[in-house]
């Protein structure tokens, strides 16, 4: 499936400039999230966010790393796109419990513009617009 261009994000803050431009954007967590912040901290960030810029098309991407029991815990919970390692032994189960929820497992992480770069937040218009044009 064809995303749109997917930027890091590591907070509220991050979440909201991604979406000001109000152009398609792939909300992605950092690597790994789903073992610090957590599942429903992610949810109610990309909430949060989301009310703020109603209008952005956005879909968001948990990352759970290889940890393929909170992966199915964040499908119970009604995440519907998460990241996932391939080489998981759960990557399977999870995969086939995603695809009855109409959700969607990624084995790979897109390539994305990390806000927590230096100068990221300058080259994000460019990013958002870039990507956004291979699209079309």
């Amino acid at each position: 499936m064809m995303h749109a261009p997917a930027v890091v994000i590591h907070g509220l803050a991050d979440a909201e400039a991604a979406l000001a431009p109000a152009r398609p954007v792939l909300l992605l967590s950092a690597p790994g999230a789903v073992l610090g912040p957590g599942c429903l901290w992610w949810r109610e960030l990309v909430a949060a966010a989301r009310a703020r810029h109603p209008e952005t098309p956005c879909t968001d991407v948990l990352d759970c790393a290889d940890a393929a029991g909170l992966a199915m815990g964040a499908l119970r919970a009604g995440q519907r796109t998460l990241r996932l390692d391939a080489a998981c032994p759960g990557f399977a189960a999870v995969a086939a419990a995603a695809a009855v929820l109409g959700a969607e497992v990624l084995a790979e992480r897109p390539a994305a513009l990390d806000l927590a770069a230096p100068g990221a937040l300058r080259r994000l218009a460019d990013w958002l617009g870039d990507r956004a044009s291979m699209l079309r």
